[in-house]
């Protein structure tokens, strides 16, 4: 189980996998995108599409066309891709899921989920996509469970 939806686990993995794959300039299909992250296609078109129209990863049609990143994108950092499929509930909402818990009337797991849910915040924040992306190209980290 991991700490964000499904959509966003396979958003992300998208664009590591994307990144990786066009580090030399080239463009990667949905299909191939779909097989290396091991993500239903159908599902995960949709989630690129959007993922496109907000600039977090390029897109281009025709025979050679396809996904692909350029340096602006390598630049943004991980919590752009995060807040754009989920929104930024998980930096801001209440570990239990209540609608009114703040420090005013904080939930039993209030103080503690607030460190955690900060630091979450940050270091998605200052890790930039380029910077998984150089993980993956060196062999260190993998997309595939």
């Amino acid at each position: 189980m991991g700490i964000f939806s499904k959509t966003c686990e396979y958003a992300i993995r998208a664009v590591f996998f994307v990144a990786h794959k066009t580090a030399d300039g080239g463009r990667v299909g949905i299909k191939e995108i779909a097989v290396g992250i091991d993500s239903p296609e159908h599902f995960l078109a949709k989630i690129l599409q959007d993922l496109s129209r907000r600039g977090v990863v390029q897109s281009a049609k025709g025979p050679n066309g396809g996904f692909y990143t350029d340096e602006s994108t390598l630049k943004r950092p991980v919590s752009d891709i995060v807040e754009a499929v989920d929104g930024n509930g998980i930096f801001t909402g209440c570990g239990l899921g209540l609608k009114q818990c703040s420090e005013i009337n904080p939930c039993p797991l209030h103080l503690e989920f607030k460190k955690i849910r900060n630091q979450l915040h940050h270091m998605l924040e200052a890790t930039t996509i380029g910077e998984f992306n150089t993980d993956l190209i060196a062999g260190t980290t993998a997309l595939k469970k």
